[in-house]
């Protein structure tokens, strides 16, 4: 699935009716598609600008493929201009499989820790719209707020998150927990010292964490 190279379309000019997914007109007929179909109610629109799929007025998906990840840069220059000309709260669904797994690592520090995205990978198609579905019914339970923003512990905030920080080196589930008990963010979690640290998670896994999350 190829990347357009326009403007992302700005907060508030896209209106997304409660319950609904908006998605860019270059999906229809494909994988992700065919799985939000009949299970959720998708409308196709043709100048979304960067943008894959809107969840909500403010809230949108960014989706990278696996020949995204192997063809370049591309869709890199996508994310940045995605983040440096919107104010849309974007959740970036990455296709980590055997071929893309090398590049995983240097997209999710792009993503989570320069960007301030929120990251989360899918095996493929069918499993990203079963993921988007699940953001639309957990965004409903509360849909009056922006669940993205650091400064809310919403329900859908929390297990993509919590996802995230679980896959910095020396996190596990319990670590993870932890980590963000204490700092909230993951904004909080990359600005936090090794002592601050060492607090949480002890010495070891302290390093191990500023070390990756400053190197």
């Amino acid at each position: 699935m190829t990347t357009k190279t326009n403007s992302p379309v700005a907060a508030g000019s896209i209106v997304v009716p409660y319950g609904h997914v908006i998605g860019n007109e270059k999906w229809r007929g494909s994988e992700i598609a065919q799985g939000l179909q009949g299970r959720i109610r998708l409308i196709f629109e043709d100048d979304l600008g960067l943008v894959d799929f809107h969840i909500s007025n403010r809230i949108c998906i960014l989706y990278i493929s696996e020949a995204d990840l192997v063809a370049g840069d591309e869709f890199k220059r996508r994310l940045v201009r995605f983040r440096n000309a919107s104010s849309l709260g974007g959740v970036v669904i990455v296709e980590k499989t055997q071929i893309s797994d090398q590049y995983f690592l240097a997209v999710q520090k792009l993503v989570v820790l320069e960007l301030g995205m929120v990251l989360l990978p899918v095996g493929n198609q069918g499993e990203a719209s079963q993921l988007i579905i699940q953001l639309v019914r957990e965004q409903s339970k509360d849909h009056s707020s922006n669940p993205f923003l650091h400064k809310q512990r919403s329900r859908l905030a929390e297990p993509s998150v919590f996802r995230t920080v679980q896959q910095i080196p020396g996190v596990g589930k319990t670590k993870a927990l932890l980590l963000l008990q204490q700092f909230g963010s993951i904004h909080r979690l990359c600005n936090a010292s090794v002592e601050e640290l060492e607090l949480v998670v002890g010495q070891t896994a302290a390093q191990q964490i500023y070390t990756f999350l400053c190197s």
